[in-house]
């Protein structure tokens, strides 16, 4: 999606669980420094605006597992500004656009941020196509794919949900290419 803010050649974007805002990176860089936080992106090697890590979230476990959907939430609740300077304007890009999220995504809110890149996408003009489920998480399984679930990290969904995401968005993928 910020490729197809800054080149038009893009011209079509396919978004799995995304974000609608860049992010900091976790753990060690191509240096091996994991703090202070940079951004995951630059542009012509500047950094691009990111969401900062807030240090005071607590942890949060699902069905075992460590859930990261809180942290990121948590993260969400800076300022105006630094939302603004974060935000993803996918709304500029000229390329068309397939969201696809799970409203059980325990990794981070990925059907809140589909639905808000759609919403501006709409808002804009802009073509955009959305995918949800409510019962599917972060990993969307499409036809055949056997990816299994995390042993470290919950992903929330269901294997079934997962599948019928999955399947749902593959006709879409499919008349997009």
């Amino acid at each position: 999606m910020l490729v197809a803010n800054l080149d038009p050649r893009v011209n079509a974007v396919i978004a799995i669980s995304p974000s609608s805002v860049v992010w900091g990176n976790i753990g060690p860089g191509k240096d091996g420094i994991a703090w202070p936080e940079r951004s995951s992106w630059s542009w012509n090697g500047e950094p691009l605006d990111f969401i900062p890590a807030d240090p005071a979230w607590e942890r949060d476990y699902r069905d075992g597992l460590l859930a990261y959907r809180s942290f990121f939430e948590k993260c969400l609740k800076t300022g105006e500004e630094t939302l603004r300077r974060a935000r993803i304007e996918i709304e500029k890009a000229a390329a068309e656009l397939l969201l696809v999220a799970g409203g059980d995504d325990a990794l981070w809110p990925s059907e809140r941020f589909a639905c808000e890149l759609a919403r501006r996408r709409e808002e804009s003009g802009r073509p955009v196509s959305l995918v949800v489920d409510a019962g599917a998480g972060h990993r969307v399984l499409l036809p055949g794919e056997t990816t299994p679930r995390s042993r470290l990290h919950a992903h929330g969904g269901t294997d079934t949900a997962d599948a019928r995401l999955g399947e749902a968005a593959w006709a879409v993928i499919r008349a997009l290419l």
